[in-house]
């Protein structure tokens, strides 16, 4: 990186740093700190590309998984940290009926289609909207505007992202969209955690917690099928803390964890718990809070350990869990679902809280 075109905005607790890369002045490098907090980003895909936290005894670790080189986001087969969009997860068939209309999506996972399409907004140069910082708190948004057919899908959208890092160490994602024709929308955000720093290898002795009792369950072509699943006796149990090793095993066809929780949301509270992640060895906890009515929990299940990681490490199948507060998926041909069109005149709105704690037990 350069230190050309440098923005810096200091207060009490908390620092913006924004570089441009050496060999494209589009691309950003964004740092937001606060207290014991680092939070790196980039422009391209909106992705969070490095979180330092420190553990019981203080180290500071990069707790999710991105690349060394900024310039590889550009490809980042696995999604790592992006905004997932139009539509995050799989929309079946790759097509929908809207308002008497039939669209045809790009396939790209079988013939599904999977966070956005071929090119979806994960690998999108978005544009720095707003930079923002007092005593108590930073943050960067970042906007881009999604053509008319971008993917198939009908109509622009327009949509900006806020990473607000506050000094109680809670990382805010705030969403926003518009549009000029109905269209669906499910945006989320697609970091992988490994609470060690990526010390150990893989992620199976985290303990998750997980607020669902049921789950939407899934057909052959690992889309929804409509059905809503009780987790009671199932190794989808997650309602207390467990392990991730003692039920990653159950899953053969999707290599782990891969599967969509309806969230227990806390009545009259807008953004309520969603999940727990915490590792015994270093102390570190992950909490979730969100708007959103579902969360995919996914364990980096085709992971392979070809890319050396952003912290000097192989990733290796369950190296990291990405916890992605969104819609249920497939929702376009589930009418009992949730509704996820946005329409001409109205305001997509919706935040996900990440809070980074330490664990003294």
């Amino acid at each position: 990186m350069t230190t050309a075109n440098v923005k810096q905005m200091a207060g009490e607790t908390a620092l913006i740093n924004i570089k441009t890369h050496p060999r494209d002045e589009r691309i950003l490098h964004v740092t937001l700190h606060n207290r014991n907090i680092t939070v790196e980003l980039t422009n391209i895909g909106c992705a969070i590309i490095a979180i330092y936290m420190p553990d019981r005894k203080g180290n500071r670790k990069n707790v999710v998984a991105g690349y060394e080189d900024v310039l590889q986001y550009q490809g980042n087969k696995d999604y790592f940290g992006v905004i997932v969009g139009r539509y995050a997860n799989r929309i079946a068939g790759g097509s929908f009926c809207l308002d008497g209309k039939q669209y045809q999506l790009s396939v790209n996972d079988g013939n599904n289609h999977l966070h956005g399409g071929v090119s979806g907004f994960s690998h999108k140069l978005w544009e720095l909207a707003s930079v923002k910082q007092n005593d108590r708190q930073c943050s960067v948004a970042f906007s881009y505007h999604s053509p008319d057919g971008e993917e198939g899908y009908p109509g622009a959208l327009s949509v900006t992202v806020e990473y607000m890092l506050d000094d109680a160490g809670k990382l805010h994602i705030r969403y926003q969209a518009t549009c000029t024709q109905s269209t669906p929308v499910n945006l989320t955000n697609h970091s992988y955690f490994n609470l060690t720093g990526f010390e150990t290898p893989v992620v199976t002795a985290h303990r998750l917690t997980v607020y669902a009792d049921t789950y939407t369950e899934k057909d052959a072509n690992n889309t929804s099928s409509g059905g809503i699943g009780s987790v009671d006796n199932t190794a989808l149990d997650f309602r207390q803390p467990r392990k991730i090793k003692e039920g990653i095993g159950n899953f053969p066809e999707d290599r782990g964890y891969d599967h969509n929780f309806i969230l227990r949301h806390t009545k009259d509270i807008a953004v309520s718990k969603a999940a727990v992640l915490s590792e015994e060895t270093t102390g570190r906890t992950v909490t979730v809070y969100t708007d959103r009515p579902a969360m995919q929990v996914y364990t980096g299940n085709y992971w392979d350990g070809t890319i050396t990681g952003k912290q000097g490490h192989l990733y290796v199948q369950h190296g990291g869990i990405a916890l992605e507060t969104q819609a249920y998926p497939d929702s376009v041909h589930h009418p009992h679902f949730p509704d996820t069109i946005l329409h001409p005149g109205e305001k997509y709105q919706t935040e996900t809280i990440f809070e980074f704690g330490i664990s003294n037990g």
